[in-house]
C-alpha cells in the first residue's frame, strides 16, 4: 500500500511537470541596452539567412519552449528572455526572421538553440 501510494505521488509529479515542458512559447522582452540582455538578435531580410525562424503569439498562455515561438510582455519581470535589437548583424548573437504562420516557425540553426535555454 505504500509502494503504491509512492508510486502515484512519484506519476503525479511526473505529468504535473509535463504541460510546463511541452509549452510552444518564449516570453520575451526587448530591452533598451544591450547590457541588459540575455541575447542580442538581429532582423534578418530573408528567412534563407535566419538562424531562428520567430512566430510572434498573441497570448502568453504557452509560457515556455525554444521552438520559435515569442511573445513579447509588457514587462522585464513577466519574461523568460531579455533581448536587444542590433542595428548590425556582426553584433548579434543570433539572426531572426519573423515568420506570419506558426507552422513556419523554428530553428535553421539548431547549434544555436543553447542561446535560449
Amino acid at each position: 500500500m505504500v509502494k503504491s501510494t509512492l508510486l502515484n505521488k512519484i506519476i503525479f509529479t511526473c505529468f504535473a511537470w509535463l504541460p510546463m515542458h511541452c509549452a510552444r512559447a518564449q516570453k520575451v522582452f526587448s530591452v533598451p541596452y544591450p547590457s541588459q540582455a540575455d541575447v542580442k538578435v538581429f532582423l534578418v531580410k530573408y528567412e534563407s539567412q535566419a538562424e531562428l525562424c520567430v512566430f510572434r503569439e498573441k497570448n502568453a498562455s504557452a509560457a515556455s519552449g525554444n521552438e520559435g515561438h515569442w511573445h513579447f510582455t509588457r514587462y522585464p519581470a513577466q519574461a523568460d528572455l531579455k533581448v536587444y535589437f542590433v542595428a548590425y548583424e556582426a553584433q548579434a548573437d543570433l539572426k531572426v526572421y519573423f515568420v506570419p504562420y506558426p507552422s513556419k516557425a523554428g530553428w535553421k540553426k539548431r547549434e544555436k538553440m543553447h542561446l535560449l535555454q
